[in-house]
């Protein structure tokens, strides 16, 4: 089985033709299910949160079988990912992907579970610590992007849940979890 880093590609991933767009109805949306799940199993194995379609990413190259997916292939399997809610162009232009391995509420449910497990209800922390302090370490917090957390954050105010408040810098912003 080819792997890329730790990451273990699907046996597909050597198939020649689904580098390219399939004619067929019913190939392609088996094509692009494969795609949508591979792109996200693989962003998640690697904390990937940004794919710039004109930028190097590993998936979409295939040496041992010297295959490479086009322009349209990769905006096609990421759009079908945005179309389900489990990504989002960061342009018009398309160029840029936010991939949404949990969807928004699902990593404020995730927040909310780390502060409880660690007993930082009623307690502050900056959104920079969230992301990459101690207490995140091992968790899938670590190393989040910031737009995604912000977001997250942002809904878990609306539920009252949590209170942001902005601080002199970026750096400074912090949140306040209810019990």
């Amino acid at each position: 089985m080819q792997k890329l880093g730790d990451f273990k590609l699907p046996q597909f991933f050597n198939y020649p033709p689904y580098f390219t767009l399939q004619p067929v109805r019913d190939t392609r949306e088996k094509q692009v299910q494969l795609w949508k799940e591979l792109i996200l199993d693989y962003c998640r194995n690697q904390k990937i949160f940004v794919i710039g379609i004109e930028e190097e990413f590993p998936l979409f190259t295939n040496q041992v079988i010297e295959r490479f997916l086009s322009h349209e292939a990769k905006e096609t399997f990421l759009s079908a990912l945005v179309s389900e809610g489990r990504a989002e162009w960061m342009d018009k232009g398309h160029k840029r992907c936010l991939i949404l391995w949990h969807r928004i509420q699902e990593w404020a449910d995730i927040i909310m579970c780390f502060v409880k497990e660690t007993g930082l209800e009623d307690s502050v922390m900056t959104i920079e610590e969230i992301r990459s302090g101690i207490e995140s370490r091992g968790t899938e917090l670590h190393g989040m992007d910031r737009t995604i957390l912000t977001r997250a954050l942002k809904l878990l105010e609306q539920k009252g849940k949590a209170a942001i408040f902005k601080g002199s810098s970026a750096d400074d912003e912090g949140v306040k979890f209810a019990a």
